[in-house]
This record gives structure tokens, sequence and C-alpha cells, in this order.
């Protein structure tokens, strides 16, 4: 049923009560919370600024080509011009990379040691510590607000994905468990959203299986996906981790037929049922190489969404994608789709999150 956006006035009321320039009936001021835009290069394109401007961006992720002299002006452009749009919230755009450690850092700076490094220290809680804060000093240094890590993958066998580019702390869920959610309290306590990932684990894929390239099937039963690849995700959840992040593999034994990202059973289920999180979940990138059965990454945006996952994110470093994802919400929103009251709730989520940040 289609709804009517008159019947929203008291939730856009309350989303930006100081925007009384913004007209409440439009869903702009809801919609734009939950995509991450990219931008290819070190000059963002002034489209992207009038997206922002029209309330229609969430966030932006950066990578390593948007690193330059210019990156914290940049970012201050982006804060600036949402803080003046008529749809600003109150608290600022969701900055975020992936500072990881070790090969994977886009931002020039620590952590330097890897994640497999840290999980074979003398004293792994203390070096895991030292991690999120050396994280949390490179992204305030660069004003990123979010950190999509730590990755809580347990690898299987040695150079496998997971262990190949020494992304995951350990062979262990215990060990994995633990530097996970040091790292992810030292880093939130320095005031940078942590995003613990890839839910529920692509710890068993096997060497090469990249869900950015290809799809990929995690073959495990339900009692190793909960005893090995879900138990760092409870540690996490109980470390007061904001953000989860979903894989794109198939895991059969939960779902058949859609990536985790796509899942109802496993984001609903499995995450917010069974593991109790209320936080924000998050794609990996719609642009992933592991969902070309699934449509155009509009498409797909709208498909994730629909499975309960609250923010999309548009990394192909092209404006134009994060803007097909927002306009396929807003058409669902108004043919009823997606449904409203679950999506007003993922908003706040979000809002709740992003009022943690200065």
């Amino acid at each position: 049923m289609k709804f009517s956006t008159r019947l929203l006035l008291p939730f856009f009321l309350a989303l930006a009560p100081s925007a009384s320039a913004a007209s409440p009936t439009d869903l702009q001021a809801q919609i734009g919370h939950h995509v991450i835009f990219s931008y290819p290069g070190l000059e963002p394109p002034a489209h992207l600024l009038d997206l922002i401007a029209e309330g229609k961006v969430g966030g932006i992720i950066i990578f390593g080509e948007n690193v330059g002299d210019n990156l914290t002006t940049t970012i201050d452009n982006f804060q600036k011009t949402y803080k003046q749009s008529p749809y600003y919230s109150g608290s600022p755009l969701f900055i975020m990379t992936d500072q990881e450690g070790g090969q994977v850092r886009r931002l020039p700076g620590g952590p330097e040691e890897s994640a497999k490094q840290i999980g074979q220290a003398a004293d792994r809680e203390a070096a895991a510590t030292q991690m999120g804060k050396d994280a949390a000093s490179t992204l305030e240094e660069f004003k990123n607000n979010a950190n999509l890590a730590p990755v809580l993958d347990v690898y299987r066998e040695a150079g496998d994905f997971a262990d190949a580019s020494q992304r995951s702390f350990s062979n262990s869920s215990r060990i994995v468990g633990t530097c996970g959610s040091a790292f992810i309290s030292a880093q939130q306590s320095a005031g940078v959203v942590a995003a613990a990932k890839h839910f529920p684990g692509l710890g068993a894929a096997g060497t090469g299986e990249n869900t950015d390239l290809q799809p990929v099937t995690i073959d495990l039963t339900i009692e190793e996906l909960h005893k090995v690849d879900m138990t760092p995700y409870t540690q996490a959840i109980t470390a007061g981790v904001d953000m989860v992040m979903t894989s794109w593999a198939i895991y059969p034994a939960l779902d058949p037929t859609y990536p985790s990202g796509l899942s109802k059973t496993i984001i609903q289920d499995e995450l917010r049922g069974r593991l109790g999180f209320k936080g924000v979940t998050i794609t990996d990138a719609v642009e992933a190489g592991a969902l070309e059965a699934f449509g155009d990454q509009a498409a797909r945006g709208l498909l994730a969404a629909q499975a309960g996952i609250d923010i999309l994110l548009a990394s192909k470093r092209d404006v134009t994608q994060g803007e097909d994802i927002y306009n396929a919400l807003l058409a669902a929103l108004e043919d009823g789709s997606l449904d409203q009251d679950v999506f007003s709730a993922a908003t706040q989520r979000i809002l709740d999150v992003r009022k943690k940040l200065v």
C-alpha cells in the first residue's frame, strides 16, 4: 500500500529540529542517512556537494586515491555543506575508510602491524588495544569518524583468503574475539565508530575466494558457524560495537539463496535475533562481483534494505551509483515495497550512532 508522506510529519520534525527550511514531507531527510557515497581521485565532483546539500548523502567512504594534501580541507567542505543544508540532522556525516592495519590501510599512518601479528603478540589484548588507539589517532588526523574494522574472520588454513593478507587475528575464535573486542573498545573510546566484519564470517573462504570479484559459498554447518565464526561477534557486541558489516558470501546452512547482506534470515534471525545486536548494519561494497545474479546496483541496495540492512555502501567511486541507490529506496518507500516503519527504525539507529560523533 502506498503511504502518505504527510503522516511522517512528526518523524521529520524530530529528525531535523533545526531545519525549518526543509519540507517535513520530503523523504530526503530520511533516506539520505542510509547511503554512503564515494568519488574518484583527489577532487570530488561538484555534483556530490549538490547531493550533500540536498540531504541525499549519509556519508563518504575514503580510498587511497582520494588521499592528498587537501583531503582534510575536502572533508571540512563536505561537513560544512551538510551543516548549512536544510536537511542537517544535528550531527556530522559519516566519513569512513578501511584502516585495518598492516596491508589494508587507506590513510598514511597506523596501525602498522597486521591483525595476524597482533594475534601472535605475547600480550595480544594489550597489543589490540594499542592497535585500536593507533587506528583512531590516524582517522582523527584525517577527519574520518568511522572505521570499517576490525575484521573478525577466523581463518582456517594458512594462506587462505582471510590469512593471505594477514587480515585475520587468528584461527582461534577465542583469540579473534579477544583482539577484536579490545580494538573496538579502544577505538570507540577515542570517538571513532568501529564496524566489525564480515558477518557471519569469511574465515572458511579458500585462497582466491574473494567476494569482491566472484560469488563465494561458505558450506559450513550451522553448528560450526555458531561455535567458530559468530563467537567473536558475541564479544564485539558485548564490547559495544556500533556497526556490523555483513559479507557477500552465501551460507547454505542458513540461507541457500541469498548472500548474508541480502538475507533476512542471517540479518534478522541470527545477528539481531540470536546475538541481540541493536546497532547499525552496513553492507560491504554494493558493486561486488559476488552479486552479479542480483540485478543492478540499485536493485542490490534495495534488496539489502528490504532484508534489514541499515547503511548501503556505494563504493564504486562513482557518484551516480549512490544516487541510483537513493532513488531506488525512494521509489520503494513510495510504492510500499520497502516497509516504512522498519526503515524509520533503521534511520533512528543510524542517527543514534551519529550523535556520538563530534
